[in-house]
C-alpha cells in the first residue's frame, strides 16, 4: 500500500533519518518504537507531508506521492492525528466533525460517531473544541473526526500522550474497533507496551534507522537491551 524508499532526512545538521526503507500493507496496525530521537515521529510526519525528505520516495499504491502536500496527501485517504490535538476557538464537536467529513452529516450521526469513540454525545455535540475539553477529551474527538474520513492509512503519534489511564484504556478498544470497522491500515507511534500488543507488527527505531520489524515479543527484547545500554551512557541516539 505504502512504501518508504531510501528515505534520508536532516535537520540542523543532524541525520534524523537515514536511508529508511519501509512498506505499510493494506489493513494491518503497525507500531513504531524506540529511544527519543530515533526519528519515529519524523517518519510519520514524511508520510503525511508535514515534512519533506531530503532523499528518497513516498510511493503510494505505486504512486510517487513525495511532492504531493498535505491537502493532496488527505484527499488519497491518509489522515494524522497529532501529539497535542489542535484546539479551534469558536467552533463546535459537530463543526468539526461535518467538516471533516468533507460531506453532508446530519446531527444523528455525528452523535453516532461520537458515541463510538465512546463521549456522550448530547453532552459534547455543541461544546466549542477549546481549552476547556482535556487532553482525553480532544484526542477522542480528534479520533472521531478520523472515522468520519474513511481514510485508507491513519497515522497516531503517541496518542497516549498527556491523557489518563481511563482515556488510554479505551484507546486501545477504539484502535481496534476503527481498525476492524474501516478495513485500514494504521500507525501508532508509541512506547506503550499495550498498544505494542495490538499491533500486527512492530517497528524497533534507533539512530534514524530501522533496527528491527518484528513480533512484539522480539522488539520488547531488543527495547530492554536499547535501555540497558541508555543507562550505562553507550547509546546517545
Amino acid at each position: 500500500m505504502l512504501e518508504l524508499k531510501n528515505i534520508c532526512f536532516t535537520r540542523d545538521s543532524k541525520k534524523i533519518l537515514d536511508h529508511v526503507n519501509l512498506t505499510i500493507d493494506e489493513n494491518k496496525l503497525i507500531a513504531i518504537t524506540g529511544p527519543n530521537g530515533s526519528g519515529k515521529s519524523t517518519i510519520c510526519k514524511i508520510i503525511m507531508g508535514i515534512e519533506k525528505p531530503d532523499e528518497g520516495q513516498v510511493i503510494l499504491n505505486g504512486e510517487d506521492i513525495t511532492n504531493l502536500s498535505i491537502d493532496e496527501r488527505a484527499r488519497k485517504q491518509i489522515s494524522f492525528a497529532f501529539q497535542q490535538p489542535v484546539k479551534f476557538k469558536g467552533i463546535t464537536v459537530y463543526d468539526i466533525i461535518r467538516l471533516s467529513a468533507g460531506k453532508q452529516i446530519n446531527r444523528k450521526e455525528a452523535c453516532e460517531i461520537l458515541s463510538n469513540v465512546g463521549l456522550c454525545a448530547k453532552e459534547y455535540i455543541d461544546r466549542e473544541v477549546n481549552g476547556s475539553l482535556s487532553g482525553g477529551e480532544l484526542k477522542r474527538i480528534e479520533i472521531a473526526t478520523i472515522a468520519v474520513r474513511e481514510s485508507k492509512l491513519t497515522i497516531f503519534d503517541e496518542p497516549e500522550a498527556g491523557i489518563d489511564l481511563w482515556s488510554f484504556n479505551n484507546l486501545i478498544q477504539i484502535f481496534e474497533k476503527l481498525q476492524e470497522s474501516k478495513k485500514a491500515s494504521i500507525v501508532i507511534v508509541t512506547h506503550q507496551e499495550r498498544i505494542l500488543n495490538i499491533a500486527d507488527s512492530v517497528i524497533l527505531m534507533k539512530n534514524g534507522k530501522i533496527e528491527k520489524i518484528a513480533q512484539k515479543e522480539e522488539i520488547l527484547d531488543s527495547i530492554n537491551g536499547v535501555c540497558c545500554k541508555l543507562k550505562r551512557g553507550e547509546n546517545n541516539g
